[in-house]
């Protein structure tokens, strides 16, 4: 029996979460589920967006599933999904990006990850206000990179790369006008690439690197990079496959990992019965390869690949126009389980 911590979140978090639940347990992979609160649905509870009860399960359980959680723009309580990062030392933040026949993409070949260093870099979170007297005149952030920081992502994304049979890494930078943040990541990811002399290694600006995506993502494979980079270029990669909708990500650590869907918590739409639960569900998918159960995650893949590609039970994201809901999209992926 797998436990598993289980955050529904915000927005149509709850829905999406419902019907990762039916897919996953559809496969018969005994699994029991630890619900806990995150984000708005925890601040209105519990007086906090993080409740210790929270992380006291994911400390327990080691793996967890989370569907979007609320972060305030601008003012507000720091982002969840950060914290939970560094709590736990989540430093590899893996975002595949797989075209889906039946999509309306500009590309039907795509086939790449981007492995995102997910706990240091801009969003270490260390930044202040200037003042002069009453009045704020400027901001100030940090960046911070550190060599074990930058050695064990880069060494993750050879790890990962080699082991799923894939060719290429690309370090993407910016050492040309970040001589010592980006200088120091390009400076380590060269001495790790040596290790790894069967994985081809290039490098690339990242602004540079942004147009080739754009033009031709084809030649991309395995994507490392530093953590704000990496979440802008992860974004831009779910564009060329359609979308947010179809995009999981991974959050792994030394001792725990946490799977979520990339997207954010939709309210205009929370509540409709509309939202496309595919990204959390795939989140499924990498959180079961995971834990070892590597056929079910092969399954629940290639139902929700034969769903979308008939598109008859797919949610409007998907085909503009289509009456599907989120629970009948789960249902016809079920039905391909079975």
């Amino acid at each position: 029996m797998h436990t598993i911590t289980l955050i529904p979140g915000d927005g149509i978090g709850p829905e999406i979460t419902e019907a990762a639940v039916r897919v996953i347990e559809a496969t018969g992979v005994p699994v029991r589920w630890d619900r806990q609160l995150a984000g708005m649905a925890a601040l209105e509870k519990y007086g906090t967006p993080l409740p210790e009860e929270t992380l006291e399960s994911f400390r327990r359980n080691k793996v967890a599933l989370k569907a979007p959680l609320t972060t305030p723009v601008g003012g507000g309580y720091r982002s969840v999904n950060v914290t939970l990062r560094q709590e736990f030392d989540l430093f590899a933040n893996v975002r595949p990006a797989l075209s889906f026949e039946g999509t309306r993409a500009r590309f039907d070949n795509v086939n790449l990850v981007t492995v995102r260093e997910n706990t240091e870099g801009l969003y270490a979170g260390i930044e202040h206000f200037i003042r002069a007297g009453r009045e704020t005149v400027a901001a100030e952030s940090v960046a911070v990179v550190t060599r074990l920081g930058c050695e064990r992502i880069v060494d993750y994304a050879f790890r990962y790369a080699r082991q799923a049979g894939r060719r290429k890494v690309a370090l993407v930078h910016k050492a040309n006008i970040l001589k010592c943040t980006s200088g120091l990541f390009l400076e380590i990811g060269r001495q790790v690439a040596q290790r790894y002399p069967d994985i081809q290694f290039e490098e690339r600006i990242v602004d540079a690197c942004a147009m080739q995506m754009v033009l031709d993502p084809g030649q991309f494979d395995v994507l490392v990079t530093t953590n704000l980079f990496g979440d802008i270029l992860s974004d831009l990669a779910a564009g060329l496959v359609g979308g947010l909708g179809l995009a999981a990500g991974a959050n792994i650590g030394e001792d725990a990992a946490m799977f979520e869907a990339v997207h954010g918590t939709a309210p205009d739409i929370a509540g409709k019965g509309i939202a496309n639960p595919a990204a959390l569900i795939l989140a499924g998918v990498m959180m079961l390869e995971h834990i070892g159960e590597q056929a079910a995650a092969r399954r629940i893949e290639q139902a929700v690949r034969a769903v979308i590609r008939e598109g008859v039970h797919v949610t409007p994201d998907l085909k503009p126009g289509s009456g599907a809901t989120t629970q009948e999209m789960a249902d016809a992926i079920v039905a391909k389980l079975r």
